[in-house]
């Protein structure tokens, strides 16, 4: 009979299932957090309810995270909030987190789901930097090895990523040069590209169709942060007799429902 090798920094009961390994205090004072995280600020009897918990028990859990700034309170309206230290170590997931890293269960998933190669790209310098990619097992595919920059304007991760640009970080990219045009479908009017802006930003997702390449067609939609920005964009591109005009509805929703999980993994807020 194997023995099961003992984890580094667990204890011996760890593989105990019988064991109670669970901390109630540590619990109750989590529960406190995301009650205050979801609602905002609370009085101690609102809290107290909604928990199902006694006044003076929430009140030493209250009282207790006050003191390591977790949480802080308004003494005039006696109501709770969270704290600066509870900002704090969430942002230490979000310096943690790579987007590169959370993305490839998701983009593996994606390819399997569409038959294509699905990418991730992030903006530099005015392109579109491509960093990750999971190839389809189809002999005619995309290829975007990490590196490969590509055009914004001709892009669907590219375009997408635009569609986010502040006002002012737009209009100077428009003004930095002329659109190059790489196919008859490239659009390189500055006006018609401000309009397609309004299109992707309704509808969800950024379609490439043909516009860098013959040939190609691409699906993308922004990866969102926790304030809302658009720090990557994934996509799926492959060949126009695959990528026909009858699967991109379908292709669209799953695109973007890996961006919004990649987003959601990353910090971005749920859309209610």
């Amino acid at each position: 009979m194997s023995e099961k090798i003992k984890a580094r920094g667990r204890p011996k009961n760890f593989y105990d299932t019988s064991a109670k390994n669970t901390i109630q205090s540590v619990d109750r004072a989590f529960n406190v957090l995301e009650l205050l995280a979801a609602k905002g600020g609370m009085t101690l009897s609102e809290i107290a309810t909604e928990l199902g918990q006694s006044a003076a028990t929430i009140y030493r859990v209250l009282t207790t995270l006050q003191a390591r700034e977790a949480v802080e309170t308004d003494a005039h309206s006696q109501v709770w909030n969270i704290g600066p230290a509870a900002f704090q170590i969430g942002y230490a997931f979000l310096r943690r987190s790579s987007v590169v890293e959370r993305s490839r269960p998701i983009m593996r998933e994606l390819m399997a789901q569409t038959g294509e190669t699905a990418n991730l790209g992030i903006e530099k310098s005015g392109m579109v930097m491509f960093v990750s990619q999971v190839e389809t097992h189809e002999t005619i595919r995309a290829f975007f090895p990490p590196g490969t920059q590509s055009p914004l304007h001709a892009s669907g991760i590219g375009k997408a990523l635009l569609a986010h640009f502040p006002p002012a970080k737009m209009a100077g990219f428009l003004k930095a040069g002329e659109l190059e045009k790489f196919t008859e479908n490239t659009i390189t009017d500055p006006q018609k590209l401000q309009h397609e802006m309004e299109t992707i930003r309704a509808q969800g997702f950024a379609y490439d169709d043909e516009e860098k390449n013959f040939g190609m067609r691409c699906i993308a939609a922004p990866v969102l942060n926790y304030f809302g920005e658009a720090i990557a964009g994934i996509s799926v591109s492959g060949p126009t007799h695959r990528m026909a005009q009858t699967r991109i509805d379908a292709i669209s929703e799953l695109v973007k429902d890996a961006a919004k999980t990649l987003s959601y993994n990353l910090g971005a807020v749920p859309e209610s």
